[in-house]
Formats: structure tokens, C-alpha cells, sequence
């Protein structure tokens, strides 16, 4: 493979190099959705040329090397399928995911930290079951102190989420970016045709 590629259009050459590539499982499902599988052109082409994927829409944009010219691919499907992970991972990430990055004690958003309902002092587990994300003034109110002790309450009890449930959740917080070409793959919020 040529590895000299310039991009630019079929009329003149584009200096921008922000061309993100959607990328499908076998299933033409986005292997995520939060964040979105995208990889850049370069990887999808050299994917594309390896012969691990198939090309299912391009951007207008052409990559040019001495020998060769290529529209940038947008979307690509895996020729293999990987099969979606069972068990959502405890991560900070998923825990903000699964409540919908909001305090679970005042429902703000935006800068969250996460809480131990049962204090890490008095034998609280790191766990899916006892843990909530928390903006920083509940957390410093609540502290060491029980919930019934902070006088704080809960929106929504902690629960283990189902990787499935994350994934869905996922799809209602679309990047900043979205591609025309992608819509058809995503579904963010079609309704279906009865």
C-alpha cells in the first residue's frame, strides 16, 4: 500500500484531515455507541486494503498518492463479528453512563465525581450496587456520613447495568459530530414505520 496519500477533492486539494469513519460490526451495528466506533481515514484504508473490511459509504473527499486515487471512506463494516461483550465493565465511564451523567442527589449535570452510598470507612464496596454518580457539593455534604445520616436522598437506586443497557443508553448522547452518511447505521431517534 501506498503510504504517500495527500487528501483533497476531485477539484482541489482539502487541507483538513477531519475525516472520521464510522465503523459497523458484521451486523452493521456500531460496535459503540458512547463513545461512537469511529476510526480515522488512514486506518480505514489501510483496513480497507488488508481486506478486513467493506466500504458501505464514502465522503465526497478523494486521497491521492502517485499511483493511486481513493474516496475517503465514512462508514466501514467488519468482515469478522465481534461478539458485544455480556457483563458491562465497572468503570467511572459506564457508571456515569448508567446514571445518565446526572447527580443522583440533585440531578445536576456536568462535573461529577461518584459517591459510596456505604462509606469506603465503614466497609463500603466499590461496586455497581453501592456506588453514584455525585456532583461535588452533594458529595462534600454527604462525606463519611450514611445517606440517611446526610439527610440526602436518592433519585434512583444503584444497580449492575446489562452491557446491553449501557450500549442502549449510549445511543441518546450522539457525538458533537455526525456525518450524513452515518445516520442510516445509527438509528439516534427514528421512529419506525407502522
Amino acid at each position: 500500500m501506498d503510504s504517500n496519500f495527500r487528501i483533497g477533492t476531485s477539484s482541489n486539494a482539502c487541507r483538513s484531515q477531519f475525516h472520521p469513519v464510522l465503523v459497523l460490526n458484521a451486523d452493521y451495528r456500531p460496535l459503540s455507541y458512547f463513545p461512537l466506533s469511529l476510526w480515522s481515514w488512514q486506518d480505514a484504508i489501510k483496513a480497507a486494503w488488508l481486506d478486513r473490511v467493506d466500504i458501505a459509504a464514502e465522503y465526497e473527499k478523494v486521497v491521492r498518492s502517485p499511483s493511486t486515487e481513493l474516496k475517503i471512506p465514512s462508514v466501514v463494516v467488519l468482515k469478522d463479528y465481534i461478539r458485544p461483550k455480556k457483563h458491562a465493565t465497572f468503570t467511572r465511564f459506564n457508571l456515569f453512563l448508567r446514571d445518565k451523567f446526572s447527580c443522583q442527589y440533585c440531578g445536576a449535570k456536568g462535573e461529577l465525581t461518584f459517591d459510596h452510598l456505604v462509606p469506603r470507612s465503614a466497609g463500603g464496596l466499590t461496586s455497581w450496587t453501592n456506588v453514584v454518580a455525585a456532583c461535588a457539593p452533594c458529595n462534600l455534604r454527604k462525606g463519611s456520613k450514611s445517606l440517611k445520616q446526610s439527610g440526602l436522598r436518592l433519585r434512583k437506586s444503584p444497580y449492575r447495568p446489562s452491557a446491553e443497557e449501557l450500549r442502549n443508553l449510549g445511543r441518546k448522547f450522539p457525538p458533537n459530530f455526525l456525518h450524513e452518511s452515518w445516520m442510516d447505521f445509527l438509528y439516534w431517534d427514528a421512529e419506525l414505520d407502522e
